[in-house]
């Protein structure tokens, strides 16, 4: 595992310190390297969420009313 020296503000290392107290973690490490997988993860489901609204955006526009854009998809749903 790679070894890295990283500085905190005062706040953010009293909440580390206090997560390792809560023994929510066992150390300021394992918590850091929690906070970054969720951050991993957060950032694959934005990317995918951007790609499909940037394909529904490429599709183009319609005219359509909210009614008929239901009765449409309600359409196809049912085959």
């Amino acid at each position: 595992m790679a070894r890295q020296s990283i500085s905190f503000t005062k706040p953010n290392d009293e909440w580390l310190k206090s997560q390792v107290d809560k023994q929510e973690y066992s150390s300021k490490s394992e918590l850091v390297n929690d906070l970054i997988r969720q951050a991993r993860s957060q950032q694959v489901q934005i990317d995918w969420i951007r790609a499909k609204l940037e394909k529904a955006e490429n599709s183009g526009f319609t005219n359509d009313t909210k009614s008929e854009i239901l009765k449409q998809s309600k359409a196809m749903l049912n085959g």
